[in-house]
């Protein structure tokens, strides 16, 4: 009789498949890992983007109440200037 090779698992292709699915697994938690790193990181900038965008802005209507200011306060100082002008040469005048 001859003899017939072994029927099932051998230990030589349990290793095999137990390093395949190690590996498998190990290539797998690397990818999730990376992943949940690059969106924390990604929502962390948009927050950030959000910020600088409402900075911005912020800045732009502080300018314009700046620029507000600065128009108000030298038309106002004209007219004080042209009253005081006035007074003075009533004053002037009067006496």
């Amino acid at each position: 009789m001859s003899r017939r090779p072994p029927r099932g698992i051998t230990p030589g292709t349990l290793a095999i498949a137990l390093i395949a699915m190690t590996i498998v697994v190990m290539l797998a938690g690397v990818k999730i890992y990376l992943s949940n790193r690059i969106y924390y990181e990604s929502r962390a900038l948009n927050k950030l983007d959000a910020e600088v965008a409402a900075l911005r802005e912020e800045n732009s209507i502080l300018k314009t109440n700046v620029e507000r200011l600065k128009y108000k306060t030298e038309v106002t100082d004209t007219i004080f200037s042209l009253d005081d002008d006035n007074q003075n040469d009533n004053t002037e005048t009067a006496q």
